[in-house]
């Protein structure tokens, strides 16, 4: 069965969320006055990030809204655990405003988004919120390269649960074997959309050691993509991509 649709994971896929998160979370600390209480820039990126995995994760798991899970962020990192909920949310709405300031894609996403546009259907699938993905695409100036665009929040679901791939099948009215699911997440990303029954793609940009999970591909550049949805090997014959 021929790949009809490619549906694209947004954040460190076609967008360069690591940059921009580190770009705008020095430049809201420094604002902030918040860098003294770190030994670096570095480590106090690395507690953000950190934090942010493990509420994302609380998110993910249906423990806490998308709100919350932004608000406990924020007194965690600031070692303020009964901040009220405004302060919370106005140090986060300041951060988002740096974090912003430094968006972009990566360069090899609209030259890929235009040598698939003719042959193939494009939706997203986002382990975020629609109002932030949606707008992070008008933004971005690609909205409308996209016919629908879900995400978790909205849905209930989260990658790597089938039910959250199997959606965005249903809205685009194809089977799962007719959709390709690109993204930079092994497991939650390319494994996920391969136990669905997806064609499951690791976006590998920096080359990882070693093997990712069986049954999918891994390219290291959107530029790989076209030809190895041309050359689809699902069903077994050998494939040159990893």
């Amino acid at each position: 069965m021929p790949i009809k649709a490619v549906v694209w994971d947004i954040d460190d896929t076609i967008f360069d969320y690591a940059r921009a998160d580190s770009a705008g979370m020095h430049a809201h600390l420094t604002a902030e006055g918040l860098l003294e209480r770190y030994e670096s820039a570095e480590r106090a990126l690395v507690r953000w990030r950190e934090l942010t995995e493990r509420h994302w994760a609380r998110f993910g798991a249906g423990g806490i809204s998308f709100e919350e899970q932004r608000r406990d962020r924020v007194r965690d990192f600031l070692a303020a655990p009964g901040l009220s909920d405004p302060d919370a949310d106005a140090w986060f709405d300041r951060y988002v405003g740096h974090y912003e300031s430094a968006w972009s894609l990566f360069p090899d996403t609209v030259p890929a988004l235009d040598a698939l546009a003719d042959g193939y259907r494009h939706a997203v699938l986002s382990n975020s919120a629609l109002f932030v993905q949606d707008r992070k695409l008008r933004l971005l100036g690609v909205r409308d390269r996209f016919e629908a665009v879900l995400c978790a929040a909205d849905l209930g679901v989260s990658k790597p649960a089938a039910e959250a791939f199997l959606a965005a099948c249903d809205r685009l009215g194809l089977a799962p074997a007719e959709i390709a699911y690109v993204g930079d997440q092994p497991e939650i990303d390319a494994r996920g959309a391969r136990d669905a029954g997806l064609l499951g793609i690791w976006l590998d940009r920096s080359g990882t050691a070693g093997d990712g999970p069986t049954g999918v591909h891994r390219i290291r550049d959107l530029s790989e993509l076209p030809a190895l949805l041309r050359a689809d090997t699902r069903f077994g014959a050998p494939s040159t991509f990893g």
